[in-house]
Order: structure tokens, then C-alpha cells, then sequence
């Protein structure tokens, strides 16, 4: 499923917040965005346990429970998990991955809060999540029936508010360092083939690795880590980053014209880095319509063009790089028509 709008970390635990203790909220999303975690955010925030079923390990009687003879008659006697008896969060995580048996088993339970003939405590909450088909994961098609017992919505990492989690639960300062230089690592669409990509919990997940590492992690490891968890593209400019971390500022100091772009073989790594960020930077920083240019952006812009010519002459296809479009990120049309007037005139003048 794709809805027509997405919702951050912020916005999902104040929806959360305000429908989810009146209706079933579904949270569709990327794997590895962090649905589970703000989930039991959401419950501590709200004073109450969060029980987590996985929906790709179940099977229906672990949602309906088992029958057992009383008497004359039978009754099913639902999971100890699910029955309790003071009020809770049942977070449904990867629902749409049970099979339709299990899809089933949980119409009653989402729509009415109800096994058989046990109803979870009043004031429990119901939350589901999953991916969504394009993702890669193990998803199946979801019911009708059951979509339109829940309310939907869709999930975006936020770069700023992952940082600030980043910070307060102490991530590597390289990883934070480098995902505050290049927010758009942050998350990359799951890849068609079985490799690694981006995500908030790969990233985590290096950080934690480079952190239990610490001072003797040698460049070689860092590398099989680094590959081992993000995305290739991203991968490789990271190491470059960690080579130019104690200089954190080139990219400024390039900019300003008291530092030149690296020039030589070895640094062709660190080059690509930097061209990288610069072109994010132009990406964010100048303004689409050229009327609303500020004294800043005027001379990002100057600066720009000439970066652009000396990056040129160093390699003519990292300079191609920053001014190509990117997912849909392409540079302002006024900044590309004069790029396109000037640029190629004067680099073939100059050899």
C-alpha cells in the first residue's frame, strides 16, 4: 500500500496518541524506519505494557487459543500473552505477513478487542504494522475486511528527529557526524538483489559495531563493517569521511576558497565525498525560484559555478555528478541554464 501522505516519528506518536485508543491504527512503512520502536515509545508514553506478536511466526490458534471441554459444551482458551487482565498495547508487528487463516483470527480481535468470548481489558490499545510490497519483505495481500477495520498510515524517516535519538542514546559520533552531513543516507529504497542498504536500524547497527570495536578497529575491519551494513554507494562514502573526519570542515573551507578540492589519485575517495556533499548542499540550500536568492544563497551560488569549473578539470564525471538529477533531487532550472552557458566554455577553453 502507498497513501497519498507520509507522517514522521513526531507526527505518528501524536496520531498514535489520539486515535489509536479509539480505533485500530495500522502503520505501513520501509523495513528498519523504526515502526517497532515508536510503538513502545508510544506505550511507555501512555503508562501501559506493550505485548508484541510477530505476524510472520503465528498461526491462528495462537490468536484464538485452544479449545477445552467444559462440561457439555467447549471453549477456546485464549494465549496467556494475549490474556491479561490489566489494560495494555498489543502491537501487531509485520501483520500483513500471516497467511489469510491468521488474517482471519484477528478480525475479531482488531475490530471488536475480542477472542471468543474474552475481551482484552478495557483501555487496551491494538496497533498493527508492515511493510509494504515494495519493500522486498515478506508481505502478503491484506484482506479487505481487515484494511477496513484499521486506520492507515505510512511512515517517513526524519533525519532530524533520528539525530536527536542519536544523540541522546549515544551513537557513534562518526555515524552522526556523517548522516547530519549526508541526510539523505539515511534511508535508501530496499534494492532489488540480496544485499545490504540504509536504514536507521543499519546504521544503528554499525554504530554499535564500531562502537564495541573502539580504538582498535583497524581500517580493514571498518571497511567489512561499513560494507556489511549500508548500502554499497553509501558505504564508500562513509570510509571516505572517516579518512577526512579530522578535518570535518574541508567542505566549508572549500567553499570559501581557503582550501582546494583534493586533487590527487589517492584522495579520489575522499573527492567523490566532498562533490557528494557539495551537491547536497546546492540541492538545499538554493532556493528554486531565483527571486527568493538572500546574500547567502547568491553567493553559494558564485562559488558554486566555480567549484563546479575546477572540479571539472580535476575529473569531468564527478563534476557530471553534482549537477546530474538524482531521485528526483535535481539543482534549481537557473542555476543549470547558467551552469550549462558558462561551464562547458569555460573548461574548453582552458584545455
Amino acid at each position: 500500500m502507498n497513501l497519498a501522505t507520509t507522517v514522521n516519528q513526531e507526527e505518528l506518536l501524536e496520531i498514535l496518541l489520539n486515535v489509536a485508543p479509539i480505533r485500530p491504527v495500522f502503520i505501513w512503512g520501509a523495513p528498519g524506519i523504526g515502526k517497532s520502536a515508536l510503538v513502545e515509545q508510544f506505550a511507555d508514553s501512555v503508562g501501559l505494557p506493550c505485548v508484541s506478536l510477530l505476524g510472520s511466526q503465528l498461526a491462528p490458534e495462537d490468536i484464538i487459543g485452544i479449545p477445552q471441554i467444559k462440561g457439555d459444551t467447549s471453549e477456546f482458551l485464549p494465549p496467556k500473552m494475549i490474556a491479561r487482565k490489566e489494560p495494555y498495547v498489543l502491537f501487531l508487528d509485520e501483520l500483513n505477513a500471516c497467511s489469510q487463516d491468521v488474517q482471519k483470527a484477528f478480525y475479531s480481535l482488531i475490530h471488536e478487542k475480542r477472542i471468543g468470548e474474552y475481551h482484552l481489558p478495557e483501555g487496551s490499545i491494538v496497533i498493527g504494522a508492515g511493510n509494504r510490497m515494495q519493500d522486498g519483505a515478506i508481505v502478503k495481500t491484506m484482506s479487505s475486511a481487515l484494511i477496513n477495520r484499521m486506520f492507515h498510515v505510512q511512515m517517513k524517516p526524519d533525519v532530524n528527529k533520528w539525530l536527536n535519538w542519536g544523540y541522546e542514546n549515544n551513537l557513534h559520533p562518526l555515524v552522526l557526524e556523517y548522516i547530519a552531513q549526508r541526510p539523505d543516507h539515511l534511508f535508501a529504497e530496499p534494492p532489488k538483489t540480496e544485499e545490504p542498504y540504509s536504514t536507521p536500524r543499519s546504521w544503528h547497527m554499525l554504530s554499535d559495531a564500531m562502537k564495541e570495536w573502539g580504538s582498535s578497529l583497524s581500517e580493514d575491519m571498518m571497511r567489512i563493517l561499513v560494507y556489511g551494513s549500508v548500502s554499497h554507494t553509501h558505504a564508500g562514502q562513509f570510509l571516505a569521511f572517516s579518512k577526512q573526519a579530522g578535518n570535518k570542515y574541508l567542505l566549508q573551507e572549500i567553499i570559501k576558497g581557503t582550501e582546494k578540492w583534493p586533487s590527487e589519485p589517492k584522495d579520489r575517495d575522499v573527492l567523490y565525498f566532498l562533490a557528494q556533499s557539495f551537491r547536497a548542499k546546492l540541492w538545499h540550500d538554493l532556493p528554486q525560484n531565483k527571486q527568493k536568492m538572500n546574500k547567502e544563497s547568491n553567493y553559494l551560488a558564485h562559488r558554486g559555478k566555480a567549484l563546479i569549473k575546477d572540479l571539472a578539470q580535476i575529473n569531468i564525471e564527478i563534476a557530471q555528478m553534482v549537477v546530474s538529477e538524482d531521485n528526483n533531487n535535481r539543482l534549481p532550472d537557473w542555476f543549470m541554464i547558467e551552469i550549462v552557458r558558462d561551464i562547458p566554455r569555460l573548461i574548453g577553453k582552458e584545455g
